[in-house]
């Protein structure tokens, strides 16, 4: 698949997401590309594997594309970014909540783009605004 290809399957992913949850991660949508199974990322999140690039199929050129093509298109419909803090899954003993990696490399400016959320604000208060009628309704 060429840049211009995968840039366009990347902004149907992240509309959907936006409108179905009014955000998006990068690891959703690494998963919507097939870049990465879900199986793999769990993995990752239990800390069987020690950076989330290990197990993503696509090279890190494409990696970066991605990470890079989703920041600059959820900026430019206004969402906001969110840093979000990725702990390992799994521990009992609440002093063992790894900080997981995304990255060979560990940089804090590549891992602060992976961790990076990006949510829609004013479809998140209509998401809510939605659930807060159906349970009224019950």
């Amino acid at each position: 698949m060429n840049n211009n290809e995968l840039i366009k399957k990347i902004h149907t992913y992240v509309n959907t997401r936006l409108y179905k949850d009014g955000c998006v991660s990068i690891a959703d949508i690494l998963m919507d590309l097939g870049c990465l199974k879900k199986e793999k990322y769990e993995d990752w999140r239990f800390g069987k594997v020690d950076y989330l690039e290990r197990v993503c199929t696509c090279n890190l050129h494409e990696l970066s594309l991605i990470c890079k093509e989703i920041r600059e298109y959820c900026l430019g419909l206004g969402c906001k970014g969110s840093y979000t803090v990725y702990k390992r899954w799994g521990s009992r003993n609440r002093s063992d909540k790894r900080l997981l990696r995304f990255s060979k490399s560990g940089s804090a400016d590549i891992e602060k783009a992976y961790a990076t959320h990006y949510v829609d604000i004013k479809r998140v208060k209509q998401l809510k605004e939605k659930n807060a009628s159906v349970d009224t309704e019950i």
